[in-house]
């Protein structure tokens, strides 16, 4: 009886153990943080990029945030995420935000006509259970240095500060939405631009899928009717990086029907002294269209807490444990 009971008392200490690190071990890992779960505008490196320095173990959840309607999540197989299959989904979900208790290895993507092949796509690999948070190194006891004397002062006349210089700066029009038609008022992008200080030498990169937008350089009166008949420029092959070279006004939109109407606009005051000589840019551009039009970022509900217990998770090694016991016990 003693027996029973020592073997009892050693496999409740098991299970107290494993539900406290199943608990403790469960983290919430929310898709492509701010970027949300749409068409990105790096293509599939973004969510890839993303997951590259996550470490995701069983019992961890993923949630996509999306805006109903825009988007669908759906688990496939490997050959299926490879070729952009969206026909015969493992599941999929189209109401967001979305969340998926991850096991094992897993294959997601957008099942919107052409959201998988823009980069809409997302592969983690899970394994195990998450080892505890390492703890922190102890303090290193200050080490004692032995005090000099000082030496002779010499008198040295102090030198002249060198002016700082302005270096130019590359902006990503729209940030994650690019480019594109908004769905949240026509003032979007003059709302992008308020804050900005834009200069003679910096770049403007708009982002958009060619044969769907223009960007075109217009007058003030054109801007101010959406006349698209006299531009002053056209680029058609996104992305298009245009290098503000001239300070004062500069007018932008997009000549495709109504989409200037609808807000694809876009009015900004540069400052600074004229330049030719081209100046280099210090930001790197995303080099894959940016999200069609319908497509923006979401502003979904807070993920849900990692603090709470897996508790299907457990119900595994529970059952393994309970099976070893009773056998024991008999």
């Amino acid at each position: 009886m003693a027996r029973k009971l020592s073997t009892l008392v050693v496999f409740g200490a098991i299970l107290f153990a494993l539900l406290q690190h199943v608990s403790m071990a469960q983290q919430t890992h929310v898709v492509g943080d701010t970027l949300a779960w749409t068409v990105p505008n790096g293509g599939a490196a973004s969510y890839s990029t993303w997951a590259a320095g996550k470490s995701f173990a069983v019992g961890d959840i993923l949630v996509f945030n999306f805006r109903t309607g825009s988007h669908s999540v759906a688990e496939v197989s490997k050959g299926a995420f490879d070729s952009c299959n969206t026909s015969s989904p493992i599941s999929i979900s189209t109401n967001g935000p979305t969340n998926m208790t991850s096991v094992g290895s897993h294959y997601y993507l957008c099942t919107f006509p052409s959201h998988c092949t823009l980069g809409q796509k997302l592969a983690i690999n899970v394994s195990g259970f998450a080892s505890p948070a390492p703890q922190p190194a102890p303090a290193t006891p200050p080490t004692t240095t032995p005090v000099m004397a000082p030496a002779p002062s010499v008198s040295v006349a102090p030198a002249t500060a060198p002016a700082p210089t302005s270096v130019a700066q590359t902006y990503i029009v729209g940030d994650n939405l690019g480019w594109s038609v908004p769905t949240s008022g026509p003032n979007t992008y003059q709302r992008w631009a308020n804050g900005k200080s834009f200069k003679v030498g910096d770049t403007l990169v708009f982002n958009f899928v060619n044969g769907t937008h223009n960007v075109a350089m217009v007058s003030e009166t054109s801007f101010d009717s959406c006349n698209t008949t006299s531009p002053i420029n056209t680029i058609s092959n996104g992305p298009a990086r245009i290098r503000l070279t001239n300070s004062g006004e500069h007018y932008y939109m997009c000549t495709f029907p109504r989409h200037c109407s609808l807000g694809q606009k876009l009015a900004i005051n540069v400052t600074g002294t004229d330049v030719t000589a081209p100046t280099p840019s210090t930001a790197s551009t995303p080099s894959s269209p940016t999200v069609p039009s319908s497509d923006s970022p979401v502003n979904s509900p807070p993920a849900p807490s990692a603090s709470a217990p897996s508790l299907a998770l457990a119900a595994l090694p529970l059952t393994f444990l309970s099976f070893a016991l009773v056998r024991l016990l008999n």
